[in-house]
C-alpha cells in the first residue's frame, strides 16, 4: 500500500541531499542526476562536493556542517530563494562500534550531533519552507522529506551503544513526522539500509551479511520512492530478518543477540 505519492518523474525537480560527499548519499545524488533532477549536495567536505559537481553538470555544491544550525538555516534560505524544494534527504551519518565497557562520551555525543540533532536542525529550517510553498502539479505535494535511518535502530544490538540509539530516534522521528505532515501535503519516508559497503562500515571487524554497494542502495531508494513507500528497507533478504527481531520476547531476543556477540 502506497503511503506517499509515487515519485517517478524526477526531471526538473530540486532534490537536496545533506551528507552527500560519499557513500549512500553520493550514489543517490548521482542516480537522481541521471534521472534529470536538479541535485544539490551538501556536506562538510567542499572538495568532495565540488568533485561531484564537476562530474555531474548542473548540480550545485552547498558546503555546510549539519551540527551548526545557523549554517543549515542559511543554506535552506539560499535554496528556497531559487524555487521550491521538491525533496530533501538527510544522509549525514557517523559510526564507530562501541561497547558500554569502553564508553567514549565525546564520540557518543558526536553520534548524537550528526545522526540525530543534525536532522532536527534540517527539519527546523525546511519544514516551514515546504509548508509555505505551492503544491507540485505532478504529485499534489508541497514537498517530500526522507530520513536515512538503519536496521540497527530496530532493537538494541551488540557494539551499537553509540550508533543504534540515534537510528532508533530517527525511526521514531520519521513516524511522528509522517503523522504530522501527511495531511498538510508534505510526504515523509524513512530509509533503513542494512550493510552497505561504505567508509563507515569498513571499520567493522566481522563479516557483514548481505553486503551491497552504495549504487545498489541508491537504486533501492529510488525504487521505494517510485512505489510510494513510507519505509524503504533493504536488502530484503537481511532487513526482514532484522525486522523479525522486533517481535521476539526479551528472553529469546537477548539469547539470539548474545550469540551474535560471540561470533
Amino acid at each position: 500500500m502506497a503511503l506517499n505519492p509515487r515519485m517517478v518523474d524526477w526531471h526538473g525537480r530540486t532534490v537536496w541531499l545533506v551528507g552527500a560527499s560519499r557513500g549512500i548519499g553520493r550514489s543517490t545524488a548521482s542516480a537522481l542526476h541521471a534521472k534529470g533532477a536538479k541535485v544539490v549536495v551538501s556536506a562538510r567536505s567542499a572538495n568532495a562536493l565540488h568533485a561531484f559537481v564537476a562530474a555531474h553538470a548542473g548540480a550545485l555544491a552547498l558546503p555546510l556542517d549539519v551540527t551548526k544550525p545557523q549554517e543549515v538555516k542559511t543554506a535552506t534560505s539560499r535554496l528556497a530563494a531559487q524555487g521550491a524544494l521538491d525533496c530533501v534527504v538527510y544522509c549525514a551519518g557517523h559510526y564507530h562500534a562501541m561497547d558500554a565497557a569502553c564508553m567514549d562520551m565525546p564520540d557518543l555525543l558526536r553520534h548524537n550531533e550528526i545522526n540525530y540533532l543534525g536532522a532536527l536542525y534540517l527539519l527546523d529550517a525546511v519544514v516551514p519552507r515546504m509548508l509555505a510553498q505551492p503544491s507540485d502539479q505532478r504529485t499534489g505535494q508541497r514537498g517530500h522529506i526522507s530520513l536515512i535511518g538503519s536496521v540497527a535502530g530496530y532493537r538494541g544490538l551488540p557494539n551499537s551503544l553509540a550508533y543504534g540509539p540515534t537510528k532508533a530516534a530517527l525511526i521514531n522521528l520519521a513516524e511522528t513526522l509522517y503523522l504530522d505532515m501527511q495531511a498538510k501535503g508534505v510526504g515523509v519516508s524513512l530509509i533503513n539500509p542494512g550493510f552497505v559497503d561504505t567508509a563507515l562500515t569498513r571499520q567493522n571487524q566481522f563479516k557483514m551479511p548481505a553486503l551491497i554497494t552504495p549504487e545498489q542502495a541508491a537504486q533501492e531508494i529510488l525504487n521505494g520512492w517510485a512505489r510510494g513507500e513510507f519505509e524503504i528497507h533493504f536488502p530484503k533478504r537481511f532487513s526482514y530478518w532484522m525486522k523479525a527481531l522486533q517481535f521476539l520476547p526479551y528472553p529469546a531476543f537477548f539469547a539470539a543477540t548474545r550469540r551474535l556477540k560471540q561470533v
